[in-house]
């Protein structure tokens, strides 16, 4: 099984000064900075996702700037993700049309004619069908029934456009292997859009309109795809949200997936912000500590304007947080020194009020917890990464994106290493399709030529 990143622009200044909390002087953001298989020294990822609505264009207001965008359609995708060298050069490289980013759309902005020469003209790998995103879903109806008018009018669009999709590839004659993009509002409404994109041609289906989904309406629409799809069919899932369940996902013969989730919850989650390989297998969580810098943070601010702390006070408590830190990670402080100092900052940067108002409520407690574990174990002596060697203590506080991003990179690596465990399961997992990958098991394995 491969695991792909969904990139948007995650890169970090490799000269970040971590004690003054400044870049590199004279920094320019795309030309100084890296990405994480360069920050890393290799790839914590089996390849990497990019979407058409991130970089944008006249159709659709992407991530990148202009001068990115212009240089992503003229250097191709792989020199511009500085993957064109070993040993990156022979990962996969998958794109998508980014159907989040036109949900509102009547239709989408896109042709099939457009990403198939935005594939071709970025040498990409893989490239998904242009699909309209389906909200609805209902585990429980049966065939064909069900899904309100916009569903299914939606479900043709994503058909008829994978139909000419294909025939656009061919025609082309291009270099990238399609997929046929499955959307529906049931797990038989998936399975039957399956069934008729693999019987027009496609052996690689990518499985959208997953995200909102729960685990067990996942399960339910993989099974019936499965079912509905000849044994040597590939599978995609496209933003798979639930990247930490996929051990429970191994029945369903996924080759591969994409998903940004390690790297967001470094800094989107409230308690689960930094991973390590659990004993007996999975992943442990730990809680990042929060020192968000005094005299940028709206919530900060908003308590200085308020006159329930002076704003030099603020100051004080955040030099003193992060003193206690590096001293307790040289061990030069003691650890209930240090989490003393770390929560008389975290009550107001983290719950909104001074200390003193707040010692007996249940969410400060809940901190002390998480904080004390958090220190106690010192999960970044525990990890062997370049980013944690290099970092120490400072992977593990929350402050600013080049901190935040790096915890990301870090625990993209641990998930990478993760899913490396994982046992193959009963069908095309590895595929001689994806660069790196073993040959399936020869009753199974099939490689079609580029473009069906």
């Amino acid at each position: 099984m491969k695991f792909l990143y969904a990139d948007s622009l995650d890169f970090v200044d490799p000269r970040y000064d971590f004690l003054r909390d400044r870049n590199g002087e004279g920094r320019e953001p795309y030309w100084d900075d890296l990405f994480a298989h360069e920050l890393m020294g290799y790839a914590p990822y089996d390849g990497i996702l990019v979407s058409r609505g991130i970089v944008g264009g006249s159709a659709v207001a992407g991530k990148y700037t202009a001068s990115q965008a212009l240089r992503f359609r003229r250097d191709g995708a792989r020199a511009f993700l500085r993957m064109d060298a070993p040993p990156f050069a022979a990962l996969p490289l998958f794109g998508d049309c980014g159907a989040f980013t036109y949900h509102k759309a009547d239709v989408p902005p896109y042709t099939p004619a457009d990403m198939a020469a935005f594939y071709e003209d970025g040498g990409f790998t893989h490239g998904c069908s242009v699909d309209h995103i389906i909200f609805d879903f209902d585990e429980t109806a049966k065939g064909m029934d069900g899904g309100s008018e916009e569903a299914r009018r939606r479900f043709e669009i994503t058909l008829e456009n994978a139909a000419a999709f294909l025939e656009e590839t061919r025609h082309i004659g291009c270099h990238f292997t399609p997929l046929g993009v499955i959307q529906g509002w049931s797990p038989d409404s998936m399975a039957e859009a399956g069934r008729r994109l693999a019987a027009i041609g496609y052996d690689y289906l990518a499985v959208g309109g997953t995200v909102p989904l729960k685990s067990p309406q996942i399960m339910a629409a993989l099974s019936a795809i499965r079912e509905a799809v000849p044994a040597a069919t590939r599978l995609h899932v496209l933003g798979f949200a639930k990247a930490e369940e996929i051990d429970q996902f191994m029945p369903f013969g996924i080759t591969s997936f994409d998903t940004t989730s390690p790297l967001i919850r470094a800094f989107k989650d409230a308690k689960a912000n930094y991973y390590l390989p659990k004993a007996g297998g999975g992943l442990e969580y730990y809680t990042a500590i929060r020192v968000p810098q005094a005299t940028e943070n709206p919530k900060l601010m908003q308590l200085a304007k308020r006159g329930v702390l002076q704003q030099e006070e603020l100051v004080r408590l955040e030099a003193a947080a992060l003193s206690a830190l590096r001293d307790y990670d040289r061990d030069a402080r003691g650890l209930e020194e240090t989490l003393d100092a770390v929560l008389e900052y975290a009550a107001p940067a983290t719950l909104g009020a001074a200390l003193k108002d707040v010692p007996g409520s249940k969410s400060f407690k809940d901190l002390r917890v998480r904080y004390e574990r958090t220190l106690a174990d010192r999960p970044w002596k525990r990890c062997g990464c370049p980013i944690c060697r290099q970092l120490s203590i400072e992977v593990i506080i929350f402050r600013a994106s080049n901190r935040n991003k790096r915890r990301g990179m870090h625990n993209l690596g641990v998930f990478k290493a993760l899913v490396d465990t994982l046992p193959n399961g009963f069908i095309v997992h590895e595929s001689a399709d994806l660069p790196g990958g073993a040959r399936a098991p020869e009753s199974h394995a099939h490689r079609p030529e580029p473009c069906g």
